[in-house]
């Protein structure tokens, strides 16, 4: 495997980690359809207002501080992917997720790494990616890659600036600030989702207004995040959610165009509460993802850089 494979391997994990991170815990883009086993059960009587009913359900969500996540995401010709794990929010994302890619470039780039399957563990303040032993012998013998969020947002401009408030400040709740956000916002029906008797919301919301109205970004960092959601395509964002009887998210569905084609995702969550583990791995076997470009860029010609819809090298 050359070096430029290296490099680009670890950009492309970098990108499509975070985001499937962010896709099963925020506003990344997620995608359409109900699951095969959800079945609309009636209309029934709106007897809440969906504003008071989506607001009672986003701090019950935010307070369960954990969960069991299943997320299927489709990003145009960038990736398709298989997601799960358990993740908590309580300080910040953290958890671990055992990704499977199914298609698109990056899966090509992993299986040229040696593998389309790899484990990802999310601590406050980096993530790290598992790699197989191919990927290990052409990058110093070490199988774990950390991607420190502040090393992300440097690479990233305004774009990993986001990536970096988001990684530390989202939790699965934000799905349903998206739609208290937009002003547009409707219950569809009660339908059952894997034998759960929920209420499914819709809605759908301005990309762009979202990131200023949920995060912690500077005038300048927004305004060049907007620069490239344009120049990527994007504008706006399809949202369903569906809330069971305990007022606790068990169903997110986000779609929307890019440029590069439509990206979908759809998440499930249960067992709120669950134990979230997620330890460092061993500084042996870990190569910084910043150390890793340095080396690689000393026989590739630079170290790239990462954004929000895919990565150049």
């Amino acid at each position: 495997m050359k070096s430029t494979t290296v490099r680009r391997v670890g950009l492309s994990i970098a990108v499509a980690t975070a985001l499937t991170g962010l896709a099963a815990c925020s506003s990344s883009g997620s995608s359409g359809g109900s699951g095969k086993d959800d079945k609309a059960a009636g209309k029934g009587t709106t007897r809440v207002s969906p504003i008071a009913a989506l607001r009672t359900a986003e701090q019950s969500t935010d307070k369960a501080d954990s969960a069991k996540v299943e997320s299927s995401t489709v990003m145009g010709s960038l990736m398709s992917m298989d997601a799960k794990g358990n993740l908590g929010w309580g300080d910040g994302i953290s958890g671990t997720l055992t990704m499977t890619y199914t298609g698109g470039t990056v899966a090509d780039t992993m299986r040229a790494a040696g593998s389309t399957s790899m484990e990802a563990r999310y601590l406050p303040d980096a993530y790290y990616a598992k790699m197989g032993e191919k990927f290990a012998e052409q990058a110093g013998g070490k199988h774990w890659i950390k991607y420190d969020y502040d090393d992300l947002a440097k690479l990233g401009g305004s774009s990993g600036a986001y990536l970096k408030d988001q990684m530390q400040n989202s939790t699965p709740n934000q799905s349903v600030k998206l739609l208290l956000a937009s002003g547009d916002v409707q219950k569809v029906g009660t339908e059952s989702v894997r034998g759960q008797q929920t209420t499914h919301y819709s809605g759908t919301v301005n990309v762009a207004d979202l990131a200023a109205k949920n995060s912690s970004l500077t005038a300048s960092q927004l305004a060049g995040l907007k620069k490239q959601l344009t120049a990527a395509g994007v504008s706006t964002e399809q949202v369903d959610i569906w809330i069971n009887a305990q007022d606790l998210l068990v169903k997110k569905i986000e779609k929307g165009e890019m440029s590069s084609g439509q990206y979908t995702q759809t998440a499930y969550y249960s067992d709120y509460g669950v134990k979230v583990d997620a330890t460092v791995p061993p500084a042996s076997d870990t190569e910084d993802f910043t150390a890793l470009l340095k080396k690689q860029g000393a026989t590739s010609g630079g170290s790239g850089t990462v954004t929000g819809s895919g990565t150049s090298s």
